[in-house]
């Protein structure tokens, strides 16, 4: 990986985390501050990269397939039918706070509007 992050750590089993899926492409695991009674983190697990800015044309099928690995994780965690939120956070503006990207999916309660009136 061309970063060290937290993130990379936990890919290579050096942090614990709650792992609830993996496969050849992305890890996803339990936040450890939800903000949900569900708040699961989808990463990529072979290359670091930063923001979703950083993202080139070649990371499109990784990037469905995060999308994709979040709406099953959702059918397993029983909070597809209700629904849920995915959010991507990008830069110091977007609140992003760990520049691996990733996206979180929320859910378990209404989650009200996004932003503020």
């Amino acid at each position: 990986m061309a970063e060290e992050t937290i993130f990379s750590k936990i890919v290579r089993g050096e942090i614990p985390a709650d792992v609830v899926y993996q496969d050849d492409q992305v890890m996803a695991f339990r936040d450890i501050q939800p903000q949900a009674p569900v708040h699961v983190l989808v990463i990529p697990k072979q290359r670091v990269i930063p923001t979703i800015a950083d993202a080139t044309d070649d990371d499109e099928p990784l990037l469905g397939h995060m999308m994709r690995v979040a709406a099953r994780i959702a059918e397993q965690e029983g909070i597809a039918k209700k629904g849920y939120r995915l959010i991507v956070n990008c830069r110091e503006h977007g609140g992003q706070e760990v520049y691996h990207l990733h996206l979180h999916l929320l859910g378990g309660r209404s989650l009200g509007r996004m932003l503020p009136g």
